[in-house]
C-alpha cells in the first residue's frame, strides 16, 4: 500500500499544460496524420466563388503522411465549408481543403490522441474477441469441473478487483457522459491532450483522475493475484476478471445514454459487489503450515500446503 500511495503522489504531480476551453482545435503548425484512405487537395489556394472541381488542380496525400498546418483562410461565400486549411506534406505537396475535410481524415500527431482514435474505431472488436475468450475459458472449467480461481464465483481474497470494477464502471460513466451531453469538451481535448486532471473542465478532470486510479489498481490487482496464485492459474483469473471488464464497460456506456437509469444501476452495481466481497473476504480457515487466511481448505496459496 506504501507504494502505491506514493505512485498517486507522483501522479498528481504530472505537470502536462492544456490549453484554455476557448481554444481553437488546431493552429498554424501543428502536426498531423492521415488516417484515411486517401485526401485530395486543391493546389492553388481558393478564391471567392470558384468552382472547385472544374478549374483547379488537385494532388492526392495518402494514409499515414505527416501533414502540417501551413495557412488558413476563410472563404465566406462558400457554400460547403467557408474554412479551407493549406496542409503541406513536405515541401514540394502543399494543397488546400475544407476543415471540415481535414478534421474528418487527420489524426494528431500525439500519443494521446493516437491511442483515443485507435480505440474509438477498433475497441469494439477487440472487446467482443477478449470477452469470447474469457466465456470459453469459463465453460472449459465449468464443465472441466476444474477448482480453479474466477472473478465474482470463485474470487481470491482481495479488495482491489472488486474496487478495479467499480472505478471502471464509473470511468465508463463519465467517458459515454462527455460524449453525449459535452462532445465539444471531448473534441478540444482530442486535439490538445494532457495526462493532468488539473485545469480541465470539471466532468473531463473526473474522468482523467478515474482512469489514473485504474492504471493504480490495475498494477495492485495483478500484482496481488500473483502472489496469490500460481502464474497459469493467475492468467486464467485476470482472463476471466478482463471479461467482466469489457462487460461491465459495454454496460454503463450503454446505460449512459438514460442518465436516471445509469444512476440507479451504478448504485446496485456498486451494492452488490461490495456486499458480495465483505460476506466473502472472511477467511474461514488458517493454513496449518504457515497461518496464512485461507478461504477454503485445499492447498494454500500462500506455500503450497495441503489443508484438510
Amino acid at each position: 500500500m506504501r507504494h502505491i500511495r506514493l505512485l498517486l503522489l507522483s501522479l498528481l504531480f504530472i505537470s502536462c499544460y492544456y490549453q484554455e476551453e476557448d481554444a481553437t482545435l488546431y493552429e498554424v503548425g501543428d502536426n498531423f496524420e492521415l488516417c484515411v484512405d486517401s485526401l485530395k487537395l486543391q493546389s492553388n489556394e481558393p478564391l471567392h466563388n470558384q468552382p472547385i472541381d472544374t478549374l483547379c488542380e488537385h494532388l492526392t496525400v495518402y494514409y499515414g503522411n505527416p501533414l502540417v498546418v501551413a495557412e488558413t483562410a476563410i472563404i465566406p461565400e462558400d457554400s460547403v465549408d467557408s474554412v479551407w486549411v493549406k496542409l503541406a506534406r513536405d515541401q514540394f505537396t502543399m494543397g488546400w481543403a475544407h476543415q471540415h475535410d481535414f478534421t474528418e481524415s487527420v489524426v494528431p500527431d500525439d500519443p494521446i490522441s493516437r491511442f483515443i482514435h485507435f480505440f474509438s474505431v477498433r475497441h469494439l472488436g477487440v472487446f467482443l474477441v477478449v470477452f469470447a475468450v474469457s466465456l470459453i475459458v469459463l465453460f472449459w472449467q465449468i464443465l472441466g469441473k476444474r477448482k480453479l480461481h474466477v472473478f465474482f464465483f470463485r474470487d481470491i481474497l482481495s479488495p482491489y478487483p472488486t474496487y478495479l470494477l467499480i472505478t471502471l464502471a464509473a470511468s465508463a460513466l463519465l467517458y459515454a457522459g462527455i460524449q453525449h451531453y459535452v462532445p465539444e469538451t471531448w473534441v478540444l481535448y482530442y486535439y490538445h491532450p494532457t495526462l493532468n486532471p488539473f485545469g480541465l473542465p470539471l466532468i473531463l478532470s473526473l474522468f482523467l483522475c478515474s482512469v489514473w486510479v485504474l492504471l493504480v489498481l490495475t498494477i495492485a490487482t495483478i500484482d496481488e493475484v500473483l502472489k496469490q496464485l500460481p502464474v497459469s492459474e493467475a492468467l486464467l483469473y485476470l482472463l476471466s476478471l478482463l471479461g467482466c471488464c469489457i462487460l461491465c464497460y459495454l454496460l454503463f456506456t450503454l446505460a449512459a445514454l438514460s442518465p436516471g437509469v445509469s444512476y440507479i444501476l451504478f448504485a446496485l452495481f456498486v451494492l452488490v459487489l461490495l456486499l458480495r466481497y465483505f460476506r466473502n473476504s472472511r477467511p474461514r480457515y488458517l493454513c496449518g503450515s504457515c497461518g496464512k487466511r485461507l478461504k477454503e481448505l485445499g492447498k494454500c496459496p500462500h506455500c503450497g500446503a495441503e489443508n484438510k
